[in-house]
């Protein structure tokens, strides 16, 4: 029998919530995705004494260390050589995996995938790029968090990698691509985001309008969103925390009382897909644009729900091509 074509491996360690969400996550997506191989990265004793019973298409690999939550990028990247993260990046850089998935320590994630797979020619950093889902086309925002500080020029590379991911995973011709910024005016804005957008408006690599404001971000005003690491993981986590209360307020105000509980049940479908749009953990998995490879970070506290989210955006990254067509379409860019 031929052998399956998606190889995945996650690191099975680094999560807030330890190896059992993961390895359940494991066990769903393989059975979901029959042409899906997961390697598990960690401890071979605890992970394997979560499995009922063991499963032909997953792994597990041992790895002696792991990398904390609080620790130090320079410091994993010195002394945590033998962790499960440092692991699973190895194994992609070494064509043993097509990909890889950790919920780990985001800079530690950064600086190993930097040193094991490394970048692009002209891009300095990677940066973290997410599909954020709404009502019409999605929209691709970066960066979310790899970088807290970013000049004009990363924005810049920042602008041209979106444009160049919408265009390859949404088939987009000519993607718009705007900067996140506290005004929509010419003036408005710090001095590298007004800087970066006097660099877009004067190259045609982009297909830049300029600036859109936070309130503009879930709209579809652009189909790429640039910003700095530390501006974008807080508009990103701040719509995940409108996104939770307003699931429970809804749930709130059809459980109280008898009316609501009628009004609830006749709407039941409609709030049944209401929810799987707004729940974060149906969308988790961000991708590390910029390394030589996929590499996929879960949100740290993802649940198991979370976890298969980001092993299937992983395998859609792998199936269509995702690093090869950036590196080819990179090549043609004079940065």
């Amino acid at each position: 029998m031929p052998g399956p074509d998606i190889i995945i491996a996650v690191d099975a360690m680094s999560g807030d919530r330890g190896c059992e969400p993961v390895v359940r996550a494991a066990e769903s997506a393989v059975f979901e995705n029959r042409a899906l191989r997961i390697v598990l990265l960690g401890s071979k004793a605890i992970l394997e004494a979560f499995f009922v019973r063991k499963h032909e298409r997953i792994e597990v690999v041992d790895a002696s260390q792991v990398v904390t939550m609080d620790e130090r990028p320079s410091h994993a990247l010195r002394h945590k050589q033998s962790s499960s993260m440092a692991a699973a990046l190895r194994m992609v850089a070494e064509g043993r995996a097509d990909g890889c998935v950790s919920a780990g320590n985001t800079g530690a994630l950064m600086a190993m995938g930097r040193n094991i797979l490394r970048t692009y020619p002209g891009i300095e950093r990677p940066a973290i790029i997410k599909r954020v889902p709404f009502f019409t086309t999605p929209t691709y925002v970066l960066d979310l968090g790899a970088n807290v500080d970013a000049g004009a020029e990363n924005l810049v590379q920042y602008a041209v990698m979106g444009s160049l991911m919408a265009r390859a995973i949404e088939g987009i011709e000519n993607p718009r691509v705007a900067l996140l910024n506290v005004g929509a005016e010419d003036v408005k804005g710090n001095e590298q985001v007004r800087l970066a957008s006097h660099m877009l408006s004067s190259q045609g690599t982009v297909h830049y309008i300029g600036y859109i404001e936070g309130d503009d971000l879930f709209r579809g005003v652009a189909d790429v969103v640039v910003c700095d690491g530390f501006v974008g993981n807080i508009a990103l986590k701040t719509g995940e925390g409108v996104a939770e209360l307003l699931r429970d307020l809804i749930r709130l105000a059809f459980t109280r009382g008898w009316y609501g509980r009628l009004i609830g049940l006749l709407a039941a479908p409609l709030l049944k897909r209401l929810r799987r749009r707004m729940d974060p953990a149906l969308h988790n998995g961000a991708s590390f644009i910029g390394l030589r490879g996929v590499v996929i970070k879960s949100h740290g506290n993802a649940d198991t729900t979370g976890l298969i989210a980001a092993i299937h955006q992983a395998c859609s990254e792998v199936e269509q091509g995702v690093p090869k067509r950036l590196s080819e379409s990179l090549d043609q860019i004079d940065f």
